[in-house]
Formats: C-alpha cells, structure tokens, sequence
C-alpha cells in the first residue's frame, strides 16, 4: 500500500499492489497504520457500496457540513470510474482545484478524499461497483452538494453525462460569493 500525495491538499492516491497466485489475487485495502499517515486517522464510521448500471453516470458532487464533515477512503470495486475530488475548503492553498483519475476493479487502487472535500464520480464502463469508507456517519442535514456540471470548477468528464439523480441534478452550481465552508 503506497500513498501518493495528489494536487489537492490532503487528498492520497493509494496504490495497492496485489499479491497474485494460481487461485487469484489477495490485496490488502485498507489498513489503520497506513492511513493515519494520509488523515484517515479516525475510527471507520461507516462503509457504504454503490451501484450503477449505466455508463456516463455521474454521481456526485457530494460532502458534508461540519461538524459531520468526513474522511472518505474511495475503492472501485468492478468496473471504471473517474473520481472526482474537489477543495471547497474556506481558506485552502487548494480551494476550487480539482483532481480527477480513473479507479478500476482490475486495478485496485483507491484515492482518500480529505474531510472538507466534496466528491464524485463518473462511470466509464457497465455495472460499476463501489465502496466507500467514511469516518463519520452520514446526516441528512448536513448533507451538500454542487452540480457536477458547475461552470467555475469546469470539471473534464472523460464521457457526456447520461444520468445524474433528481438530487444530483438540483444541486445548485457555486454562488459567485462562496468561499468555502469552514472545519
């Protein structure tokens, strides 16, 4: 498990090597030692699995307010996705920057998403599965988001968006005002 720190501040790409033999591959993805070093260094609060059958999806961009404000370690289970991380952090070195790369079932690497970041994805193939490890539980009130097709951070998806969520969709683009939320 190697940690690669990305543009945005705080955010890891994790390189998982697998140990492949004749029965198939083992690999470790998640390990408290290892993450702590990258700010995932609280308990695991939650894990959630993700499904999506089409590709162009986009699901995303989501966050949470403090104080439910979370750690996300990232894992594409099956399938191709390009994951999206985005600084919304108020007085960030790297706020409004984004970082996008694909995460793959066949290449079992994950990315950490710091707590302060807003989230998402864009499915490139059929039948993607995801899993999500979170360091606080989800709360509908303090649930965020911003369009993924907001023109201020002019994200690149790889693919035309086929599908968002009603949610997704009425999720407002950015306020000419807005500086970011505060931790």
């Amino acid at each position: 498990m190697n940690l690669v720190a990305l543009n945005i501040e705080g955010a890891f790409a994790i390189k998982i090597e697998p140990q492949h033999d004749e029965r198939g591959a083992f690999a470790r993805i998640f390990c408290e030692r290892h993450l702590s070093k990258a700010g995932f260094d609280e308990p695991v609060r939650q894990i959630n699995l993700s499904q999506t059958m089409l590709s162009g999806t986009v699901r995303g961009l989501h966050f949470q307010h403090p104080p439910m404000a979370e750690v996300k370690l990232v894992h594409c289970l099956r399938g191709s996705v390009f994951d999206v991380i985005l600084d919304i952090r108020k007085g960030s070195p790297t706020f409004l920057q984004w970082h996008g790369q694909i995460l793959s079932g066949k290449d079992c690497n994950a990315l950490i998403v710091p707590r302060g970041c807003a989230h998402g994805f864009q499915t490139l193939t059929d039948d993607v599965e995801m899993l999500y490890v979170h360091s606080q539980f989800y709360d509908a009130a303090k649930e965020g988001g911003i369009h993924c097709a907001d023109p201020r951070i002019s994200i690149k998806w790889p693919l035309n968006i086929t599908s968002l969520s009603p949610r997704d969709a009425a999720f407002p683009p950015l306020r000419d005002d807005f500086s970011g939320i505060e931790l």
